[in-house]
């Protein structure tokens, strides 16, 4: 595949195991992930990785998000990062964590801001294993107090925030953001619409619906993975199709999520799938999918 279209990919990931620590990926016992065996991604991935795997097509900028870099030192990832991109021109701008309901996420805060790189935060909050077991108020959620007082101290520095969580929490993030308009709220991973089931999905977008009637919301079209599947166009275009009509082309953008996606599809796929559900946009709307409304939101 050839494509010379400039997009941007407004998700993806580095990292070097021999250097640094990611407990996630070096410890013996593996973490509950989504995809299930990730044991594939337990090698170093940097960006002559993220070349060879787009050979052909690849995005003129990224962005890099945190990748679970060792809680205790969420600075150094930064740093790490900040003489990756010296060297090598990728990534050309990273999204940070921080703890936000932490005692030191001030001083943290402030140590990221010190870093051109850093365009913004995630911080995953706590969240709900299912609808059925979604609560509002809960300690470390985006209605706990302590976590907000942090959300709020992003503007102090002209940060975003990058929000993982799935659609059955997206409630805490529509009143996050009637509360916060200054911040720009990044949702990650098209929501995570794991449940394609007709209930599933109508959840889904109801939840997608009432986030994008906030204009400080907007959505990064990937990790539409399923577990034990192959990523396929006929399962994954209808919900390209769906978000983007959802949030409207103003306010959605590609992301690849490499390589953690790798785990389902090559670059390749994701790309040409995504190509596929925005063929029948304008060329104008085409060139903010892909390209200009990531250079936006992350200011590049």
């Amino acid at each position: 595949m050839r494509f010379d279209e400039p997009f941007i990919d407004a998700h993806q990931h580095f990292w070097d195991l021999g250097k640094n620590p990611y407990p996630w990926l070096q410890d013996p016992e593996p973490v509950p992930f989504r995809y299930g065996d990730y044991s594939a991604l337990k090698r170093n991935y940097l960006p002559a990785d993220l070349a060879r795997d787009t050979a052909g097509f690849a995005p003129v900028k990224t962005v890099h998000i945190e990748a679970e870099w060792n809680r205790a030192a969420p600075v150094d990832e930064t740093k790490w990062l900040s003489v990756l991109a010296g060297e090598t021109g990728r990534p050309s701008a990273c999204v940070a964590h921080a703890a936000l309901d932490h005692v030191d996420v001030c001083e943290v805060l402030a140590a990221h801001a010190a870093y051109p790189l850093v365009r913004g935060i995630r911080h995953k909050p706590v969240t709900a294993a299912s609808p059925a077991d979604a609560k509002r108020g809960l300690p470390g959620s985006m209605d706990d107090p302590r976590w907000r007082a942090g959300f709020a101290l992003l503007t102090q520095h002209g940060f975003s925030f990058d929000l993982q969580a799935p659609w059955w929490n997206l409630d805490q993030a529509a009143d996050l953001a009637v509360d916060f308009p200054g911040t720009t709220i990044v949702i990650n991973h098209t929501g995570l619409p794991a449940d394609r089931s007709a209930e599933g999905l109508t959840g889904w977008r109801q939840a997608m619906d009432r986030a994008a009637h906030r204009s400080n919301v907007v959505v990064k079209i990937s990790g539409l993975g399923q577990r034990d599947r192959r990523w396929t166009q006929d399962a994954n275009v209808p919900i390209i199709r769906d978000t983007i009509a959802i949030f409207g082309a103003d306010r959605c953008m590609f992301a690849s999520n490499f390589p953690v996606d790798s785990l389902v599809a090559s670059y390749e796929v994701l790309l040409a799938g995504f190509l596929a559900a925005i063929a029948g946009q304008s060329d104008a709307d085409r060139r903010k999918l892909l390209h200009d409304n990531a250079k936006r939101v992350y200011r590049l």
